[in-house]
């Protein structure tokens, strides 16, 4: 998916917000600010993919800054609620399978139940309060494109499945649906070798104490927001090339995947929260898709 013109005001927020979370300093804000801006100003096109211009803001604010990971402190808090909500889900679904006369989770064993509960998580954003994404990931999920059929199908017919991770907070909710998978198939999780935004990395998953409960983990690389293939390390696009199915958490990587043919590779599993993404998939704003391309 291409840039639209309103794109242009999202990466000038996220200028902003980067060079806010990166340093104290006003003088050394000020300055990544005008660093920022000035890469957006010169990378900004339709004929872009916007986590390109994206990867060289945030490259441009750490070198100003000489912060590696601005969304470290924010990070931490969403791992934090995100944790502590899905314990509480958790536990309403065990109670609601006790009250059903099942003796088991529903997140372990259905399917379905481990869908939404992964996309329930991508409510998660940087620009959104953590009072609202509580909110929502609460909610039931419905999905307005949903395609959960199919892939559970094709989930018990393939190989190898990369599962493509999202923010940080999501990785809590990714692990019932990732062992579903396993089930049927070898998975391979994977994150990004360096921080960005607030996405998954291998340091975030080790700090939680999940490495081992996520099996095989690999990063894609390069630190960029969705995946930019040029600059993706050779390991990650062999095992890109030869995976049966990419499941893609996130808006990002439907960004990304989506300038791909898909012939019915690519799952993207996601929240639509911005304008020119939810008119992307004809859907609108704040609908979660669960799509096979």
């Amino acid at each position: 998916m291409k840039a639209t013109k309103g794109c242009y005001e999202c990466l000038q927020r996220l200028v902003y917000q980067a060079a806010e979370l990166a340093t104290d300093s006003e003088q050394i804000r000020q300055r990544a600010i005008k660093e920022g801006l000035k890469v957006l100003g010169e990378n900004f096109s339709t004929n872009e993919v916007t986590i390109v211009i994206a990867a060289k803001i945030h490259s441009v604010i750490k070198e100003v800054t000489h912060n590696p990971d601005p969304y470290r402190a924010m990070k931490d808090r969403e791992m934090s609620i995100a944790k502590e909500l899905y314990l509480e889900l958790s536990l309403r679904a065990e109670a609601l399978s006790v009250a059903k006369g099942k003796r088991s989770n529903l997140y372990k064993d259905d399917f379905r139940d481990c869908l939404r509960l992964a996309a329930a998580a991508n409510a998660i954003d940087f620009f959104r309060e953590l009072s609202f994404i509580q909110e929502d990931i609460r909610k039931p999920v419905n999905f307005v494109i949903d395609d959960s059929d199919y892939l559970e199908a094709r989930l018990k017919s393939v190989s190898k499945v990369l599962y493509l991770a999202d923010n940080a907070g999501e990785i809590y909710f990714d692990l019932p649906l990732l062992r579903w998978m396993r089930r049927f198939a070898n998975v391979i999780y994977v994150v990004k070798p360096l921080p960005v935004q607030n996405d998954a990395t291998l340091e975030d998953i080790r700090k939680a104490g999940l490495e081992d409960d996520f099996g095989r983990i690999m990063t894609t690389g390069i630190a960029s927001p969705g995946i930019i293939f040029a600059l993706a390390s050779d390991e990650f696009k062999q095992e890109f090339e030869s995976a049966d199915l990419i499941f893609a958490k996130g808006m990002g990587h439907y960004e990304a995947l989506s300038e791909l043919p898909g012939q019915g590779k690519f799952f993207y599993c996601l929240m639509a929260k911005c304008g020119p993404v939810a008119r992307s998939l004809g859907v609108p704003v704040n609908s979660y898709v669960a799509m096979l391309q």
